[in-house]
Formats: C-alpha cells, structure tokens, sequence
C-alpha cells in the first residue's frame, strides 16, 4: 500500500529538541514527506538547526515571567496558523505548546505532542497544552494520568532518537580541538539557568559548590565547563571550547559528567559516562528515575544533600574501571530501549 506523504509543522523549544527532530526530519524529507520548521530565536537553537541543515521559520524570542510568556504564546501562535495555512499543513509534531493550540483552533490539523515530563512535573503544559492535543507520544515511565486516553507509550528516550547507535557515532577529532586524545582523564559540567516554565522554585549547584568541586576533579585531570547562564569569571579559562553540536562526542570520552542539567545528565548516562546530578528536581522525574534505578547510569542528589553529591563524585571517579563498567551497563540499556527515530518515522507515515 502507498502510504500518503504528509504535510507536517516541526516546533522547536529547546537545543535538545533539534537532536529530538533532526533525523526525523531528514528522513521524512529524503521519503518525500512535506516539512516546516519554527523555532523560538535563541542563538544555540537557530545555530544547530543550520549545522544539521534544517530550514527553519524564527516565530521570535521568548517571553519573561509568566505573564510574558502568555503575551509572547498568542503571538507565536498567529504565526504560526499563517504557516499552516499558506502551507496547507495537516499535521503538528514536537514538544510544542503551539501545535496543540492550532489543533484546538483548526479542525483539520493534528497534533502529535512528544512527552518526557510527568504532568506534575509541567502544570503550565497539563493546563494550556495537553487538553488540546490529539495524541501524546511519550516514553513508557511518564506518567499522565490526566490524559490516558490521549497518552501513548514507547521503549526509549528522547535521548535515543540521537543517541542510539544506529544514530550516533562519536568523532574522536573533537579531542584534538581541546588538545587531548583518548583515554585522557577529563570531565564535562554543565550549569543550567533554570528559567523554563517547569523551573519556577527549583535550584541546582551554588557558587562554593561548584569551586569544591571544580578543585577535586583537577586533582585527577581537565576540567570543562559549559553553561546556560554566564560563567563566572573565576572558571573562565575552564569554558568548553568546542562548537554545541560537538558536545556529544566530548561526553561519550569523558570520564565523567557533573551538574544540574537533567537533559545532559541523561545524555551522558545514555552515552555510557558516569553522570551525577545535584538539583531541586532530584528523585521526583519518572525517566530520570528509571535511568538511575533501573539501570545505574546516573545518580541525582538535592541541594540539601549536597555532602553526599561530592561524596558519591569523590566515590565514583576514584574507581578506576568507572567508565567500563557504565560501558556494561549502557549496553543492558540499548538491548531494551528501541531507536527512537526509527519509532518516530514509522508512527508519522502510518498517523
């Protein structure tokens, strides 16, 4: 049977979302699917979507507090309905706020939301997005109990649709660019601004935290520092100097992961690095929770229990043979959890 080509809309929130959609996309488009792409402008977003080659419509920046972002939404949504309708676009698809409104307002067009938060976790996004969205892909812990009848489950992680082997291989040449070559000992941090509609009252590493820090692990190699917010002067000559879509390969030859990022935390516990974590989110995440539990790849920790944190980094990259066992345990991972954007292509052709 001939499967329709679609007219698909593509909207992109976050960096991590152009890896979630960038294979898709390409693969939908090499199949002869039709695709736009809007984004919100944010310099690390519009800059990755030119990397992987993805044409893309800036809807504008992002609004501040909540009431900005309200403001900014009604705006991002008009725009985003002239798109669909010059292009006579069917179906939404990404993580988007936008796309279940459409949905809402367009009785042909169909959102397909994908999900990595619990509804706990996003109240803004259970009361303004998920109510209006035709279905929520999402991975097999999420839970949304609110929107069973919406929800559909899958093995992986948004993670995996960049990061599965079929998808990614890791470029040893980055390590030159920072002057190291493989089996150097060297770890990756990564602060967050927490800003996000999710992050109002969350917290991650303080300032004297992160210096106790920083100091140990020099005492056993190099140190790298990449961060959403500015850096503070004192770390400056530890900022990671290689391009963003480069970060992958450096985490997959780290020999270990700190910070306060859930997304890259579970990058690198993905990638098969030792990856700790210290933020006010600790232990409350469904898929952060598997991944710690289940599969012993990272482990999050509370500010109020930051002794533990550094005692568990001082723990865990003491141990000489860290990295091959987190090896051995990404590998159990990858033998359950299926390539995302495998999943992803079939679901949209067949949708």
């Amino acid at each position: 049977m001939k499967l329709e080509k679609k007219r698909l809309l593509i909207e992109v929130n976050h960096p991590g979302q152009v890896h979630l959609i960038r294979n898709t996309y390409h693969q939908l488009i090499a199949r002869g699917h039709f695709i736009r792409v809007i984004c919100k402008e944010e310099k690390i977003i519009t800059h990755l979507l030119e990397h992987y080659n993805i044409p893309f419509i800036s809807l504008g920046k992002k609004g501040e507090g909540k009431w900005g972002k309200l403001v900014k939404q009604i705006i991002f949504d008009f725009k985003a309905l002239g798109v669909v309708l010059r292009h006579n676009i069917k179906i939404g698809l990404g993580s988007s706020i936008t796309n279940d409104h459409l949905s809402l307002i367009l009785p042909w067009f169909k959102a397909i939301h994908l999900s990595d938060d619990d509804e706990s976790a996003v109240p803004l996004i259970k009361k303004f997005s998920y109510p209006f969205t035709d279905v929520i892909l999402a991975p097999s812990p999420i839970q949304l109990p609110s929107f069973e009848n919406k929800l559909i489950r899958y093995n992986s992680y948004h993670e995996l649709a960049y990061l599965h082997p079929e998808e990614f291989v890791p470029q040893p040449a980055v390590l030159n660019e920072i002057g190291l070559s493989e089996g150097d000992t060297f770890f990756v941090l990564r602060f967050v601004a927490l800003k996000g509609h999710h992050d109002d009252g969350h917290r991650g590493i303080s300032l004297e935290q992160k210096r106790e820090i920083i100091q140990y692990l020099l005492s056993l190699g190099r140190v790298f520092i990449t961060s959403e917010k500015p850096i503070e002067p004192e770390f400056e000559s530890y900022r990671l100097p290689v391009a963003p879509e480069k970060i992958h390969s450096l985490l997959y030859y780290a020999a270990g992961f700190v910070g306060d990022s859930q997304t890259m935390t579970t990058e690198a516990a993905l990638l098969g690095t030792p990856a700790l974590k210290c933020n006010t989110f600790a232990g409350i995440l469904s898929i952060p929770n598997e991944i710690e539990e289940k599969y012993k790849l990272c482990f999050a920790y509370k500010p109020q229990n930051y002794d533990s944190f550094f005692k568990a980094i001082q723990c865990t990259f003491s141990q000489p043979n860290s990295k091959i066992e987190w090896r051995n345990k990404r590998e159990r991972l990858l033998k359950e959890k299926i390539n995302l954007t495998r999943y992803l292509v079939e679901f949209i052709e067949k949708y």
